[in-house]
């Protein structure tokens, strides 16, 4: 079985693949601070919660923006897997060009869903991922990485307002009764969600005219189905995005091995 994993600067979103059957699939925090020991033992029991075991993992496939989760868990990989692993990066084998001024720079998971927002919804296209940031990426009707966008991502924004004012405070995040608050936790609900959804809606129309075509829209990541249903621009949550991508990349670089 192949075991992906995507690490976010807040999440981490693992998938255990037979074939391309996702079979079970985890969202749990991202700790920089773990060692190699304590990344094997949190993963043996996140599996065990579910009755499988690493003994059952033969390929590894990770995207990671942490760095210092990076290395550990390419360290259980080759320890787990062997030598079917692949993290991606500089040198992977993705099938995409990507026609930026450096691409080097560009995350690991960007590249990611676009490889499989490509593959599994044609071009141009544009993925936006709700995660710690509000990442929106551009796929060109060639099928090439073209850049993208990063704005705050909607807890972070919101965290940025509590944090910097005295007398407001975090609030779940549900649509208040009305646009117009009527109170202060609805004028905060209505400014985080409304708010953040006039952002991609707005970007999204900006990436519109600059691509000269009209883009299919796929959304990912943690909050999608929080803010697309107050959005206008994006057809489709793909919740499994990612992971999907890094089971196509795996297959991609395993396939002379």
């Amino acid at each position: 079985m192949l075991l992906t994993i995507d690490v976010g600067n807040t999440n981490t979103v693992l998938g255990l693949y037979d074939g391309h059957d996702l079979k079970k699939h985890w969202r749990v925090s991202t700790d920089p601070h773990r060692t190699v020991d304590e990344h094997l033992l949190w993963l043996r029991a996140i599996l065990q919660l579910d009755g499988y075991d690493l003994t059952s993992i033969s390929g590894w496939s990770v995207s990671s923006v942490v760095p210092a989760v990076t290395g550990p868990l390419r360290d259980i990989g080759h320890e787990v897997a062997g030598d079917a692993v692949v993290v991606v990066g500089p040198g992977t084998r993705t099938g995409m060009s990507i026609l930026i001024d450096n691409p080097h720079e560009v995350g690991a998971d960007r590249v990611v869903n676009s490889v499989a927002g490509r593959e599994r919804y044609g071009a141009p296209l544009v993925v936006v991922d709700f995660g710690t940031s509000t990442n929106f990426d551009v796929v060109g009707p060639d099928g090439s990485y073209l850049g993208g966008v990063i704005a705050p991502g909607l807890e972070l924004s919101t965290d940025a307002l509590v944090g910097g004012t005295a007398a407001l405070r975090r609030v779940e995040y549900v649509p208040p009764r009305s646009a117009i608050g009527k109170g202060t936790v609805e004028a905060i609900q209505s400014g985080a969600l409304y708010g953040h959804a006039g952002l991609v809606d707005g970007i999204m129309d900006r990436l519109a005219d600059a691509l000269g075509a009209e883009p299919v829209t796929v959304a990912t990541g943690g909050l999608a189905s929080t803010i697309v249903p107050h959005c206008s621009s994006v057809e489709t949550i793909d919740e499994f995005l990612t992971l999907d991508g890094l089971r196509m990349i795996f297959d991609m670089n395993r396939e002379d091995a």
